[in-house]
């Protein structure tokens, strides 16, 4: 009887963290009102660079990428303004869990869990409450010239970014976490893992453009401008992106 009753208790705990799942990614995606993103700055190196950097962001606004977005879903009908707000977190000094790159199924999903209870526990200091958090680790570029993979996970919509810790970096730094905001969301990656090459035609931004190479923009989920068939180039800043029509419909800015 008790064996039934602990069964009955953690089936009702499942389907309440179903019920919310599923009504979270519906509300984010439903476009009705704007979507309430936070922004939580971390030091990802433990550098005094970093450091230093994370403290000019102190009031930091989001005016570009609220910009980015406003400008490519108005493309594609959405009718508000201002369809992404971003707000400045407080920040975090908690690294988040790491996971091994050979980590089995089981590992993944006990890093999954681990990970979603991390970000839970972020500072509930802003109102409204926002429906996306996206922590941002930043890394000083001199001692990290290439960056960890980022992450965004629609289950729990949050999104662990990896950035440098350096203004002239904004552009491409303002790329990757517009990248992962839409991962969490559910867009899909645009691009080749064992290449990193954007893929025809859903990852060009012109896939009918002739010729074809070099392109002039990237497609967010590609995250790359494709110049030749084994070369593409990383955007300077979102001025040279764009979010092609299979993400827009991914993430609700279309329909079927």
């Amino acid at each position: 009887m008790f064996k039934q009753l602990r069964i009955l208790i953690l089936l009702l705990i499942l389907l309440v963290v179903a019920w919310n799942t599923y009504f979270d990614r519906a509300n984010s995606t439903d476009w009705n009102l704007p979507l309430r993103v936070a922004v939580y700055p971390i030091n990802g190196d433990g550098s005094a660079v970093s450091e230093r950097y994370i403290d000019t962001l102190a009031g930091k606004d989001f005016v570009t990428l609220e910009a980015f977005f406003a400008g490519e879903a108005k493309r594609y009908g959405v009718a508000l303004d201002t369809p992404v707000r971003f707000y400045a977190g407080s920040r975090v000094r908690e690294l988040p869990p790491i996971i091994d790159p050979d980590a089995g199924v089981l590992s993944v999903m006990f890093w999954s869990l681990r990970t979603r209870y991390w970000a839970w526990r972020a500072p509930e200091d802003l109102r409204p409450t926002p429906q996306v958090q996206l922590f941002v680790l930043y890394h000083d570029p001199q001692k990290s010239p290439t960056l960890p993979h980022s992450i965004g996970l629609q289950k729990g919509l949050f999104a662990i970014v990896n950035a440098f810790a350096d203004s002239e970096m904004e552009g491409p730094n303002d790329t990757v976490i517009a990248h992962e905001l839409l991962h969490t969301l559910g867009a899909t990656d645009k691009y080749d893992r064992a290449t990193n090459q954007p893929l025809h035609p859903a990852g060009f931004a012109e896939p009918q453009r002739d010729p074809l190479y070099p392109q002039t923009r990237a497609e967010l989920m590609a995250g790359r401008i494709p110049m030749s068939p084994t070369r593409s180039e990383m955007p300077a800043s979102l001025r040279s992106v764009v979010v092609g029509p299979i993400t827009a419909l991914e993430i609700g800015w279309t329909r079927p």
